[in-house]
């Protein structure tokens, strides 16, 4: 068990021992204020990571809710089980059994929530002060895969402009280490998704049409194991392009796949 201190923030960081291709180090859970305090994205079902953030909740003085940055398990597996400890905790959310449903400018207690789909459809930031807790939108190493839904890669980018236009100091993510250059790391983002949309077209243009022709051409720094991963986000680029009216005939559409699937 990890815990990530933010110095000069009432903010801590606990990360939960789930490491893997998509999980990094681990899943980042989330705890801010006190009297009450308030969880972002408790992680998964792991008794270890369970107790730990349930003794930090109650050295903060109690539960005063739990807030989703998106409903993939390793986000929200353990909320059952922390919610059981704090009994009259609320759930926010942008889908499913919440109490608290959220959508763009909602706040629930010190949190205001940011949409930023494009890594899942119900996917939100939140911001408190200077702090934005971004869940798998912008992770403290690496990128992010974009799941092609309808829109994803267009409302992924729009809600990493909508962060930059934050006064933020710091990011906190839902893996990795802390962001503490807000700025460079936004427009590092963004920047990555342009260049990998500005290859994926090029090799359009020269005739690529088969989904390892694009992925060898636009994805060739990815290693074997996360392939399947950015086939998902080729669809959701092949999407955006099809909005534009630039994607030319006969494109091969990746299969559809979850990081889940082994």
């Amino acid at each position: 068990m990890t815990r990530i201190e933010v110095p000069g923030y009432e903010v801590v960081g606990i990360r939960a021992d789930n490491p893997g291709p998509f999980t990094l180090s681990g899943t980042n859970s989330w705890v801010l204020g006190s009297a009450p305090a308030w969880v972002v994205d408790p992680g998964p079902a792991l008794a270890e990571h369970v107790e730990e953030l349930v003794a930090e909740v109650t050295r903060r003085g109690g539960l005063g809710g739990v807030a989703l940055t998106h409903d993939h398990a390793d986000h929200s597996e353990a909320v059952a089980a922390l919610r059981e400890r704090f009994a009259g905790a609320p759930l926010a959310g942008g889908r499913g059994d919440v109490e608290v449903r959220l959508k763009e400018g909602v706040r629930f207690g010190p949190l205001e929530a940011v949409a930023t789909p494009g890594h899942a459809p119900d996917h939100f930031a939140f911001v408190t002060g200077p702090v934005a807790l971004t869940g798998d939108a912008v992770l403290g190493q690496g990128s992010v895969f974009i799941a092609p839904d309808p829109g994803a890669l267009t409302g992924y980018l729009e809600g990493l402009a909508r962060l930059r236009r934050r006064r933020l100091e710091i990011l906190c993510p839902g893996h990795g280490p802390i962001v503490r250059d807000p700025v460079s790391k936004l427009d590092e983002y963004v920047a990555h998704r342009l260049d990998r949309e500005r290859r994926l077209v090029a090799a359009l243009g020269a005739g690529a049409r088969q989904v390892q022709e694009l992925l060898d051409a636009a994805w060739d720094d990815v290693p074997e194991n996360l392939r399947p991963a950015a086939s998902i986000t080729l669809a959701a680029h092949l999407d955006k392009l099809a909005g534009e009216g630039r994607l030319p005939d006969g494109v091969e559409r990746p299969p559809v796949w979850h990081p889940s699937q082994p």
